[in-house]
């Protein structure tokens, strides 16, 4: 691929501050529902963005991108990323998100993005953003992990590595497992906009041992609007890596390992347990 055109000077998207609208009725589930997705996640990712700009610019990319994030949800990053004038590619395999994410950009300059619907197996970087060669590319908070099996993650990661310039980076939180140490543990987010407000207690329950590479993860939430209140209730898994089945991944993808950096950017150990960032560096 060909390097991106010249950015265009970084036009601040719409915040997310002001009233929600009315959505239609919600469906049995959580991530067919954009509206509350972006609500209750959109605190921090500003915060986010500034350390991949850190990471990024440590690294000596330019940091007008352009970035690429697969499973990019309901365009959050993306906002984010534009608004300190970063060139960004986001794809999702739910065409709501998509739609979601597209109606925050309305007004926003067209040269400043791209977004598309795909899976992170089978994306083709060609046809979601023509003649964009990447510097960087992330993939946070565990997002990776829905990935079912080892065959297509290395699939992912060899789509993503010919996306990169040489020298590119691809950013990938994970939590790494340590089986039969971990006990179920419970998170709470909380957020609002408007009238909407939106409670989420997530229940995670970690596998016993290497025989079961999934963790269980069980969603309620609440879900608060001027007519009322309403519970979603729903579930998904992610697959598991302790740090060798993690490290035997990428070693059989293209990609080197650079090292390890917390959402500040900073550098950090390799974990044997817990989150981290990883970096995942495309040859020169």
């Amino acid at each position: 691929m060909s390097e991106t055109r010249e950015p265009s000077p970084p036009v601040t998207p719409p915040t997310d501050s002001g009233p929600e609208p009315e959505g239609p009725a919600l469906a049995e589930g959580f991530y067919d529902e954009p509206t509350l997705y972006d609500v209750l996640h959109s605190a921090g990712t500003a915060d986010e963005v500034r350390g991949l700009l850190r990471v990024s610019e440590r690294l000596g990319l330019d940091s007008r991108g352009p970035w690429l994030e697969p499973a990019c949800g309901s365009g959050r990053y993306v906002r984010a990323a534009i608004a300190r004038g970063v060139h960004i590619t986001g794809f999702d395999a739910e065409p709501a998100m998509i739609d979601y994410a597209t109606d925050r950009l309305r007004g926003i300059e067209p040269s400043l993005y791209r977004l598309g619907v795909a899976t992170m197996e089978g994306f083709d970087a060609d046809e979601l953003a023509p003649g964009w060669c990447f510097t960087l590319a992330f993939n946070p908070i565990n997002t990776i992990r829905h990935i079912e099996s080892d065959n297509d993650l290395l699939d992912h990661l060899r789509r993503v590595h010919d996306a990169l310039q040489p020298g590119g980076v691809y950013a990938v939180g994970l939590s790494l497992s340590v089986y039969g140490a971990e006990q179920p543990s419970e998170d709470v987010w909380e957020g609002a906009r408007g009238s909407l407000s939106v409670r989420q207690v997530v229940q995670f329950i970690p596998p016993e041992d290497h025989g079961d590479r999934f963790e269980q993860v069980h969603n309620v939430l609440q879900v608060t609007r001027p007519g009322g209140t309403q519970t979603i209730p729903s579930a998904y898994r992610l697959r598991t890596y302790d740090r060798s089945e993690w490290e035997g991944v990428i070693e059989r993808s293209p990609f080197t390992l650079l090292g390890c950096v917390d959402e500040d950017g900073d550098p950090m150990e390799q974990p044997m347990l817990g989150y981290a960032i990883w970096l995942l560096q495309r040859e020169g």
